[in-house]
């Protein structure tokens, strides 16, 4: 689909529903194109919990707490000051 800025300016419903019909919009500015939108390739979306790093460090003894485990790592800091 071809548009134009004042196009984008007055009906960018008209542009976003080209969009989600997975068309390439080509913007022009007084007769040059100037840009071209894309619509993202839709990839495989996970949620967090299918990502691999998911409970890596759900093993972790010392991680049981993590309000105490970042306690700790800050006490040797600030005993120095």
């Amino acid at each position: 689909m071809k548009a134009t800025i004042l196009d984008m300016r007055r009906n960018p419903q008209k542009i976003l529903d080209a969009i989600a019909r997975n068309e390439i919009v080509t913007l022009s500015y007084r007769g040059k194109e100037i840009a071209r939108i894309a619509p993202i390739e839709s990839e495989k979306r996970c949620s967090a919990s299918e990502h691999p790093a998911f409970g890596m460090w759900a093993d972790r003894e010392d991680m049981a707490n993590p309000t105490e485990y970042v306690k700790q790592l800050r006490r040797e800091r600030y005993r120095d000051l």
